[in-house]
């Protein structure tokens, strides 16, 4: 009788469940904060065009000022030439100052587009990246206008040799407004763009993308590049523009590799 309860007894013993495993946590950030997860080509592709959008706005709302400060820009650029420029179709005048203007809106919006680059070449970033990153973003502005310090020193030698082969009574010219400030503004743009370059490498320095080791192993290639870039994108064919071009991309490499080093990358 005493060994029919004991059994009656452990038939009614609950053996507990095995806990479940366990979930392993999301990775977390120095910050405290998950990292994301790597982005498919569809999310990549809708990242670009919002970036672009962006990009585009800040450009268009840049140039609506510049708009307005082209008449006074003109009259500054037009120094080296002399006499009066005169544009031979009726929107000349229009299209001349609307390509000032867009200069100077490229410049005003230079920010937002190193920015937007910057977010598009490293999705996910944390907050410390984006402490890193943000105090050299807003120095494209300055670079930029840098840059279009330089062309405006380097302008009047450019156009003055460029006049130079003028041969009275037979060669004169006869420069139209467009020809020149379509000159000048590839000119600016040109240097205004090149002064990027260090803020660019920092920038991917920081990625990860490049350090400083491998930008001094790639010296000699650059060299190479850093010519026939400044050959092909200067205007007018001139020796000035692009021999000046090629000294500035050059200080501003090795400049770029002294502050890839400098921020520990």
């Amino acid at each position: 009788m005493a060994d029919l309860e004991a059994a009656r007894s452990t038939d009614l013993i609950v053996v507990p469940a095995a806990p479940p495993p366990a979930v392993p946590e999301p990775a977390q950030t120095e910050e405290g904060k998950p990292e994301e997860g790597v982005m498919s080509l569809v999310d990549h592709l809708s990242e670009l065009r919002r970036r672009l959008a962006v990009s585009i706005i800040a450009v268009a709302l840049g140039s609506v000022v510049g708009f307005l400060l082209a008449p006074y820009a003109i009259g500054i650029l037009k120094a080296p030439v002399p006499g009066a420029l005169r544009f031979s179709e009726l929107g000349g005048a229009f299209f001349t100052q609307l390509k000032v203007a867009v200069v100077i809106g490229v410049g005003l919006a230079m920010p937002v587009l190193m920015y937007e680059i910057w977010g598009f070449i490293t999705p996910g970033l944390t907050k410390e990246e984006r402490r890193t990153a943000r105090p050299w973003v807003p120095m494209s502005i300055l670079f930029f206008l840098l840059g279009c310090l330089v062309a405006y020193f380097v302008l009047p030698y450019a156009a003055g040799f460029l006049l130079s082969f003028e041969i009275p009574g037979v060669l004169e010219p006869l420069i139209t407004a467009e020809s020149y400030f379509g000159f000048v503004t590839t000119m600016f743009l040109a240097f205004g763009l090149v002064m990027q370059f260090p803020i660019v490498l920092v920038l991917l320095g920081k990625a990860g993308i490049v350090n400083h080791e491998r930008l001094k192993r790639s010296r000699r290639y650059v060299i190479l590049i850093i010519a026939v870039f400044a050959v092909f994108i200067t205007p007018g064919g001139d020796p000035v523009s692009p021999t000046v071009l090629i000294i500035v991309m050059y200080l501003l490499y090795e400049l770029s590799i002294i502050l890839v080093r400098w921020t520990g990358s």
